[in-house]
């Protein structure tokens, strides 16, 4: 099971740009890896697993902002299509994997 963040927070503010951070250092800490920006994965092994890590994002949820949180089974992750336009190929630091399992 995956658990999907989606998120667009401000960054108006100092202020807004520090719950923004922590936020995405929050996820990062709680094992989310970056798909794009804003959108941040992670795979879970059973639904339990995954409500335990839904349940850690609702806690440091920013005070501002809008956060979407959603599950994919394995099965509809793997029939996601990705595209990448030519210039993007050869970009460095792209993992060719987001996780083994």
């Amino acid at each position: 099971m995956w658990v999907f963040v989606f998120f667009d927070l401000p960054t108006d503010t100092k202020k807004d740009r520090y719950h923004y951070t922590q936020f995405r250092k929050n996820l990062q800490k709680d094992g989310f890896s970056m798909m794009q920006y804003s959108i941040y994965v992670r795979h879970c092994n059973s639904r339990e697993n995954a409500d335990v890590h839904i349940k850690r994002v609702k806690r440091f949820l920013p005070p501002k902002g809008e956060v979407i949180v959603f599950t994919l089974t394995d099965k509809q992750f793997g029939m996601m299509e990705f595209f990448i336009g030519p210039e993007m190929k050869d970009r460095p630091d792209t993992p060719q994997q987001l996780e083994l399992f």
